[in-house]
């Protein structure tokens, strides 16, 4: 009977998705003889609802610099999910050189949560990250207020557990900011009335001002994993393989390769990781593969997919 793997890696940001980075690992898997089982994961940023089944309602609303954008959102068993950059998104803003970091808003959010209550959702799971916004959800606490207080269930998956004003300090400037820009928001940050808990810098303070309206904060990853049921498909392969696109001492911080890491650990489930870029040691016995060190910088970004699936094939050939 052939080996099992479980292809379960993040996206490789800026090349592939997860769900192509899990294709093309499950490709080298069958090269080399091995039955393979693809399970995209996300943190709670941007991919995340890719992940989680991809969007199957569309509303518009407003997007980060005030123009309008159709969000896409899913609703499925009375859950609805919400990613924050489909409305406010960084990308949306034209990335950092296009972004106007005192003028972005949340406020697209607010209105896809207010959309998903009206859909009659149960309970509503907003992924955030990658958000051009630094206003402490704000923006999106205005577009709920007519609704508020808030009857339906609010759980924020957080891809990061900063506190607020990292928000400003640490990330802001990530979104284009200059360093008086960060100040200016570091102070509209410090004077909302928004609890300072691990995860509330997520998304420029959104998760932060979400919690505000009664929202429960919790890592991304843990939120995604368990929707998934990772653990019960861990217990059912004989290699898990996981990635990213670059392996750093991020990775270990609520991130997809650190989570699958300890739960393949605790379940007994030997562990790969492919990337673009390896930065850091894993923990012995895991074991890393650098694309970028394989095949060189050049081919591992304009042919991602295929050099993952050869890396793979290679790797489980001579296992």
């Amino acid at each position: 009977m052939p080996r099992r793997l479980l292809a379960c890696p993040d996206k490789l940001r800026g090349t592939l998705t997860a769900r192509e980075a899990a294709a093309a690992i499950a490709a080298g898997a069958e090269r080399a003889g091995w039955e393979a089982v693809e399970l995209p994961l996300a943190d709670g940023g941007e991919g995340t609802l890719d992940v989680l089944g991809g969007g199957n309602r569309t509303t518009r609303v407003t997007g980060p610099l005030g123009e309008p954008v159709e969000a896409e959102w899913r609703l499925e068993d009375g859950l609805a999910i919400v990613e924050a950059a489909r409305a406010c998104g960084l990308s949306l803003a034209g990335g950092a050189g296009g972004n106007d970091p005192l003028r972005a808003t949340s406020r697209g959010v607010g209105e896809l949560v207010a959309a998903a209550i009206a859909a009659g959702a149960e309970r509503v799971l907003v992924a955030v990250g990658g958000v051009a916004s630094t206003d402490g959800g704000a923006g999106a606490a205005e577009a709920l207020r007519p609704l508020l207080p808030l009857s339906t269930p609010l759980d924020v998956a957080c891809d990061v557990q900063a506190r607020l004003l990292d928000a400003a300090d640490v990330f802001a400037p990530q979104k284009g900011a200059t360093a008086e820009q960060v100040a200016v928001l570091r102070a509209r940050l410090a004077g909302l009335d928004v609890p300072d808990v691990p995860g509330a810098g997520a998304a420029g303070g959104l998760a932060g001002g979400l919690a505000a309206l009664g929202a429960r904060l919790s890592p991304g990853f843990e939120l995604v994993a368990e929707h998934v049921r990772l653990d019960q498909r861990l217990a059912e392969v004989d290699l898990a393989v996981t990635g990213e696109g670059s392996l750093d001492e991020t990775s270990f911080a609520g991130k997809v390769v650190g989570g699958v890491l300890g739960r393949a650990e605790r379940t007994g489930v030997p562990a790969l990781v492919v990337a673009g870029e390896v930065v850091a040691k894993l923990p012995p016995p895991a074991v890393a593969l650098s694309l970028v060190e394989r095949f060189g910088r050049g081919r591992a970004l304009s042919a991602a997919a295929a050099c993952i699936a050869e890396a793979i094939a290679a790797q489980l050939v001579h296992s």
